[in-house]
């Protein structure tokens, strides 16, 4: 018995040691990375935005290392296999801005010292729009507005997500007891995925 599983656990190394390495993508600066979270309120914004992404981050290029910024707590900056241990899986979705000829130098710098000054800044349970704490899709929507003037993405009331299912019920009423914020606008996931101004980084 001993030889039928040595070659089947050779195998679950090897994918498992490729799938924190999907592909041999070729990142840029302002990349957008989508993944699937494991927290506890992963499951609940999957079923809330219909959407199997709960989490992204923006890739800066440091001394020509991959980092990856993003919110949870507090707002970090994590390399690319430190950011995949948030990975439900150990994948992610690479997006980046169509042609990428919008993007210029000066706007990248520009964005990456904003996304420097939030380092440490506090994760917002609650999803709103002031900026004082952060929650990861807001991050990344904000950096992108407010360095290119580009909305990746449509905001959205809360109201307009599904809040029907138990787990997001349970979580809403934890955090926001009987005032709920309906009229809250909110940018999910799911929504900069499906933005019109992005497209999927391919592999070699």
């Amino acid at each position: 018995m001993k030889h039928v599983f040595r070659p089947l656990i050779v195998i679950a190394f090897l994918f498992y040691h490729f799938s924190i390495k999907p592909g041999k993508l070729k990142l840029k600066t302002g990349d957008i990375l989508f993944i699937s979270s494991a927290s506890g309120q992963g499951k609940a914004i999957q079923l809330a935005t219909k959407s199997k992404y709960t989490h992204v981050g923006i890739v800066f290029i440091e001394n020509e290392i991959t980092y990856v910024y993003h919110a949870v707590e507090p707002v970090m900056k994590s390399t690319l296999e430190e950011f995949l241990q948030f990975s439900s899986d150990g994948k992610f979705i690479a997006k980046r801005i169509k042609g990428n000829g919008t993007l210029s130098e000066s706007a990248n710098e520009k964005m990456h010292q904003m996304a420097i000054k939030l380092l440490g800044k506090h994760y917002d349970i609650y999803f709103n729009w002031k900026d004082d704490e952060w929650y990861c899709s807001e991050f990344v929507w904000k950096l992108y507005e407010r360095n290119y003037k580009l909305e990746i993405g449509k905001l959205r009331p809360l109201k307009d997500f599904d809040l029907s299912s138990k787990e997001v019920k349970t979580i809403m009423k934890k955090r926001y007891g009987n005032k709920i914020p309906y009229n809250e606008q909110m940018i999910s996931p799911q929504d900069m995925f499906d933005s019109y101004l992005l497209e999927e980084v391919k592999g070699d």
